[in-house]
C-alpha cells in the first residue's frame, strides 16, 4: 500500500505539473469567439477570428498582414524614389493566383482589385488568362464534383471540380483569338514589335473591351500581368494551331522576367498575396529574392510541406532562401482560398483603400 502510495503521488505531480508563470506572460490573447447573443454582426464576428484560433487565427493574422501592406502602400515614397518610372507606390504589391480562381468566383474579386489599382502587378498561370476572356464571350456554370468525366465527354463539356465548361466557349475563344494572332504577327513583322506574354494580355485585355474583364482593367491601369508558362492551356493550344495556319509568332519570356524582377529590385516595399502554389506562387516569391526578400506576405492554399513541394512550401522556408525578410511576419492560411479570399479582400482593401466606385 504504503508503495501504491508513492506512485499516486508521483502521477498527481506529473498530472498536476505547475505552470511556468513568466512563460505563460509571452502567451495573453485569451481564445474567445463571437457571441451571437449580441446580435448578427459580420464585421465583428471577423473581428474576433484573430482570437477564434486554429485557421481563423490565421485569417485574423492575413487580415492584420495585408492591412500592413496596405498602410505601408499608401505611405509616402521616399524621395529619391519619387522620379521613380518603375516603382508607382510605397508598397508595390504583388497578387499570384492559380486558374482556378478565374475559372471560380474569385475573378470579381480579383477584377475588383485591378480596377481600383490596389495591387500592382499579377502573376497568373495561362488558364487564368484564357478564362477571363472566355467568361465575356460565354458563361461558366454550376455543376457537381460528382457528374461523370466520361459521361460529361460525350456531351462536350469540361469539368473544373464543380465548375462546368462548355466546349462550344472555347470555340467562340478561337474564333475571337486567332484574327488577333494575325494583327499581331503583322505588326512583329512590319513594327518590329517584341511580342512577351505581358504585352499580349495587355492586348487581350485592350481587345476584349469588357469591364467584366480583369485583364481589360489591367490593360486600362497600366497593371502588367505575367504568365511565363503562358502556352499551358487553351491559349497554348490556339498558338499551337495558328502556327500552322500563319507560322512566325514569337513570345519572348526574359523580357517579361527582367520587368517582374525589376518591379521588386526598385520598390521601396514589397508585399506579396499568394492564391495557390506552384509556378505563380514561385515566381512572385523569386522576384522578390533579388531583393532579399518582401516585407509582408499572406499565402492562402490547402497544401502540406512533408513532401517538399513548392506549393506546400511554408513561409518560414521562403525565409531561408531570402525570398522573405527575416524580420517580417508572414503568414499561410491553410483553406481552400474561394472560402476566405473575400473575407480577406472585403476586410481590407474594400474596407481601407481610397478608392472611388
Amino acid at each position: 500500500m504504503e508503495g501504491d502510495k508513492k506512485l499516486v503521488e508521483v502521477a498527481i505531480n506529473n498530472v498536476m505539473q505547475p505552470t511556468d508563470q513568466e512563460s505563460s506572460k509571452k502567451f495573453n490573447s485569451e481564445v474567445k469567439g463571437y457571441d451571437l447573443n449580441e446580435g448578427v454582426n459580420y464585421d465583428k464576428i471577423l473581428e474576433t477570428f484573430i482570437n477564434t484560433g486554429f485557421q481563423a487565427t490565421n485569417l485574423g493574422k492575413a487580415i492584420n498582414e495585408v492591412n500592413r501592406m496596405i498602410k505601408c502602400k499608401l505611405s509616402e515614397m521616399p524621395e529619391e524614389k519619387k522620379d521613380s518610372m518603375i516603382t508607382k507606390s510605397n508598397c508595390t504589391i504583388f497578387l499570384g493566383y492559380t486558374s482556378n480562381m478565374i475559372s471560380c468566383g474569385m475573378r470579381e474579386y480579383i477584377r475588383f482589385l485591378v480596377q481600383h489599382k490596389m495591387v500592382d502587378c499579377l502573376v497568373c498561370t495561362a488558364g487564368g488568362i484564357e478564362e477571363d476572356f472566355i467568361k465575356c464571350l460565354a458563361p461558366t456554370l454550376n455543376g457537381d464534383f460528382h457528374l461523370s468525366g466520361s459521361q460529361l465527354r460525350t456531351e462536350g463539356i469540361n469539368r473544373i471540380g464543380n465548375l462546368l465548361i462548355p466546349n462550344d466557349n472555347y470555340c467562340k475563344f478561337e474564333d475571337w483569338i486567332m484574327p488577333i494572332f494575325d494583327q499581331m504577327i503583322d505588326e512583329q513583322e512590319k513594327n518590329k514589335i517584341n511580342w512577351t506574354p505581358s504585352k499580349i494580355i495587355n492586348r487581350l485585355g485592350k481587345e476584349i473591351n469588357n469591364p467584366d474583364s480583369v485583364y481589360y482593367w489591367a490593360y486600362k491601369n497600366d497593371i502588367p500581368v505575367f504568365s511565363p508558362a503562358l502556352t499551358d492551356g487553351s491559349l497554348g493550344d490556339m498558338m499551337y494551331f495558328h502556327s500552322y495556319r500563319k507560322p512566325g509568332l514569337v513570345v519572348d519570356i526574359l523580357e517579361d522576367l527582367r520587368l517582374l524582377n525589376n518591379l521588386a529590385v526598385h520598390a521601396c516595399n514589397t508585399g506579396m498575396i499568394i492564391l495557390g502554389g506552384g509556378l505563380i506562387k514561385h515566381h512572385v516569391l523569386n522576384a522578390n529574392l533579388m531583393r532579399n526578400g518582401a516585407d509582408f506576405s499572406v499565402f492562402i492554399n490547402t497544401a502540406s510541406e512533408y513532401d517538399g513541394s513548392d506549393a506546400g512550401a511554408s513561409p518560414d522556408e521562403a525565409i531561408s532562401w531570402g525570398k522573405i525578410r527575416r524580420d517580417a511576419k508572414p503568414v499561410k492560411v491553410f483553406a481552400e482560398a474561394s472560402l476566405v479570399f473575400p473575407l480577406l479582400v472585403g476586410e481590407t482593401f474594400a474596407k481601407n483603400f481610397p478608392h472611388k466606385i
